[in-house]
Formats: C-alpha cells, structure tokens, sequence
C-alpha cells in the first residue's frame, strides 16, 4: 500500500550570526581589518551550524505542514534538512518554502537512500500508524536516529521490533510525545511526585474529538490501527501514567459505536478503568463522536489539580483545589520535544520518551481492547 502523510509562509529564517557575517563581509574593500575579521566569523558560523541535527520529515502532511516544520525553524538545535513524500507536488511546494536541495528530498521508494546522506542526521516518521513500524525500521537500518510520532506502532509486537532495530543500529529511538515537554504538565508531574496536596488518589481524563471526513485513514483500521483510543485517547493514558510514575495493572473497558458504518473498522468511544500498584485508579475516556473532552483531574487526600484544556497545542490552563492558577509560559510543544532529542542524540543518552515509553502504551491499549472483546478485566502484559 502507497504510504500516506499523516495529517492534523516563508522561507527559513537566516541565521543572525551569518547575517551579520554577510553585512561585515559586504564591507570588505575597507580594509584588511574587516578581511580578517571575516576569517574569524566563517568558521565561527560554520561551527554553530554544524552543531545543528538535521531532520528529514517522512510525510508532508496536516500535522508536518501546519506544526512541525514550522516548529523545526523555533529549535535551538536542529533544523530541517530533508523530506519523503509520495506526492512530487508536495516536495516541489516545500522545496520552494524551506530552500529544500534536491538531494535531500526522497520518494517513499527512494527512502533507503537516505543512508548515504550524511546531512540528515534523524528521520521523524509523521505517516499513519500502521506505516511507524516499517519506516522506523528502515530509517534505522540506514543509520539514522528516529522520532515517530505516537501512537508508536498497531502492536506492541510492532514496537519491540523498532526497538530491536535501532537498538542493532545503535540509533536513538524516541516518540512524539509533546505533552511531557509542555511547562504546564511538567507543573502537575511535579505537583503529585512532590505531594503537594498528599497522596495521589484517583484521576479522571479524556481526550475526544468530532471526527469528520469518513474517508480519511484514521478510520482505516489497517493504516490506523484502532479509533479514538488510538489517536487521542492516548493522551489520556499518558497522563494517567505520568501522574502516578507507575504502569496499570488491570483494565476494564466498554465501547459504544453509534455509527457502525462509519466506525466499521475502529473504535468511536471508550471508556475504561486503570488500576496501579499503589491503589490509585483512574477512570478514562475518549471519542470521535463530539468534542469538549480535554482535560485531566487528579484526586489526592488533601485537594485536587486539573488541567482543562490539557493537550492542545496553545492554550492550556490549570487549577488547584487551593484557587490557584497553573500558569507556565506556553511554548512550541513540538520545538521542544525535537530539541531534547538532538541534545539526546549529540550527547549519547537515551530519550525520556523512547520507544521503551511507546511500548508501554500500547501493552495498555491492547488490554483494553481485550476488556472490551471479552467483557472481562484484562490484566497489563509485563
């Protein structure tokens, strides 16, 4: 099957310090002080490119175009290198918008290629779900670090492949998680490992949205791999697990599809019950039947913290039981999460988000499509 890029105004932005290289430069027939200050800057300028890792984007679509490579021009240590796409439209737009070379832009079939370009240093793999795991793989095998988005794979089984295969390739492997850079959820991290309002009880979140087009592939179940649960239910999961810093073990679940011709292949909306080690439950849910579900509420024995909305992209907000207002600095969630990994990549240690991450989640989200198969509690694989 032909991959698809996954979805959701001007060129780069010129380098300050080039910039001013250019305008020293300019003035050159002066006098053979500014030649030789020109000499100190040219490699000055070429060291701090050099630090830069370069990322080439497989899939140009809505969430590439629209957050991504604008976010790639915000980083302090990377910057766009090259594309893969399917559609030679596409390449030719990005071309033109990001000065793009040719011999960084790849098709789909022209992928593998890419280990002979040492301009491009990690693949960030934005295509629907069933493609993560086929295109990790090759991207590693070519020599290059990976950052995939989330959901990391269809199957847990997927995952541990990806892990293996940058793992022998001795590449770094990450998923785009955006939420765990995000000031106002590293607020609440903090909030229930410092015990602000003592101990953490029971949280309740959810993620939901109306789904629209019925064509598109998130309601393929082969290139999507479930629904809601999948897509943004997942975000709700991941909250739940970093709230507590533990691993469910138990889950009970339910679905209901309204329209099951639409939702044929996927899920519309679930709910589903998580128990962890330490007796703290949470009760989640997620959907593609209506909005307004985007929050988090954690319980504890001495009060309570919410965010609400919680994973958009701009405008979160955050409350306590004190009255108190959660109000970080809002930043590009996807700048941050590339710039940690190249500093993850430059200095040799492994990500927060690594595929290990990814493959915890989805143990999770296959025990809670085995609770709703089978009408039982379903235990978390080890």
């Amino acid at each position: 099957m032909k991959p698809r890029d996954k979805a959701s105004s001007s060129a780069l932005p010129e380098n300050p310090n080039r910039r001013q290289f250019i305008k020293q430069a300019g003035t050159v027939a002066a006098g053979a002080a500014l030649a030789g200050e020109a000499k100190l800057w040219l490699p000055r300028v070429q060291a701090q490119e050099k630090k830069k890792i370069g990322y080439a984007l497989v899939g140009l679509g809505g969430l590439s175009t629209n957050q991504i490579a604008p976010a790639l021009q915000k980083t302090k240590h990377c910057r766009l290198a090259g594309i893969v796409s399917g559609t030679p439209s596409k390449i030719k737009a990005w071309q033109d918008k990001y000065q793009i070379p040719s011999r960084n832009c790849y098709s789909y079939e022209t992928y593998d290629q890419i280990a002979n370009n040492p301009e491009i240093d990690v693949v960030y793999i934005v295509l629907p779900n069933g493609m993560h795991a086929e295109y990790t793989i090759r991207g590693a095998r070519a020599g290059k670090h990976v950052l995939c988005e989330k959901p990391m794979a269809n199957t847990a089984s997927d995952c541990v492949a990806m892990i293996q295969a940058c793992r022998e390739a001795d590449r770094q492997l990450a998923v785009g998680y955006r939420c765990q850079f995000e000031p106002h959820h590293q607020a609440c991290m903090n909030l229930a490992r410092e015990k602000t309002f003592g101990e953490l009880k029971m949280i309740d979140a959810g993620f939901g949205f109306k789904i629209g087009d019925p064509n598109q592939w998130r309601l393929k179940g082969d290139l999507a791999g479930g629904g809601a649960l999948m897509d943004v239910g997942i975000y709700a999961l991941q909250a739940c697990r970093y709230l507590t810093g533990e691993e469910p073990m138990a889950i009970t679940a339910q679905e209901s599809k309204t329209d099951p011709v639409k939702f044929a292949e996927v899920d519309e909306s679930i709910v589903w019950n998580m128990q962890f080690p330490s007796g703290v439950l949470a009760y989640c849910s997620t959907t593609y039947a209506f909005g307004g579900i985007n929050r988090f509420h954690a319980h504890c024995d001495k009060g309570w913290f919410s965010l609400d909305p919680a994973y958009s992209y701009g405008g979160i907000k955050g409350r306590t039981s004190k009255g108190e207002i959660i109000e970080k600095v809002e930043i590009d969630q996807f700048a941050a999460e590339m710039d940690d990994f190249a500093a993850c990549v430059l200095e040799g240690r492994p990500s927060r988000v690594s595929g290990e991450e990814g493959l915890k989640d989805l143990k999770v989200i296959e025990a809670i499509y085995t609770s709703i198969r089978t009408g039982k509690r379903a235990l978390v694989a080890g």
